[in-house]
């Protein structure tokens, strides 16, 4: 018989916000703020707003991986946040752009496995 495979489930598939408040004063805080983002931007977190970025994971134990990721690549001052959430508790996300509702970014409809 074939080992069964877990399903994926809303409660284990995880969004992680990732949102920051670093230092800009001086041109080597600027470059390490800009390295940061482009990090995030790397890792394939998309933009939210401009100190906040999120990332879907597949499972809870790649949203670690990702945390880890981002813990090693933080720049030496600032303030860094690390939200995870349940793709149940993204599903009730409320988005606007000005008084307009936005659609909230879709689940992947297929993982990529390398």
């Amino acid at each position: 018989m074939a080992p069964r495979r877990p399903e994926l489930s809303g409660y284990r598939i995880m969004w992680l916000y990732v949102m920051f408040d670093l230092p800009v004063g001086t041109k080597t805080e600027r470059r390490q703020a800009t390295k940061f983002r482009q990090f995030l931007l790397d890792e394939g977190f998309e933009m939210a707003q401009f100190s906040i970025y999120l990332r879907f994971a597949p499972s809870k134990e790649a949203a670690e991986t990702y945390v880890g990721r981002v813990r090693d690549s933080l720049p030496p001052k600032g303030k860094v946040h690390i939200v995870e959430i349940t793709d149940r508790q993204y599903a009730n996300a409320r988005i606007f752009t000005g008084r307009k509702r936005e659609r909230r970014s879709e689940s992947p409809d297929q993982l990529a496995l390398f």
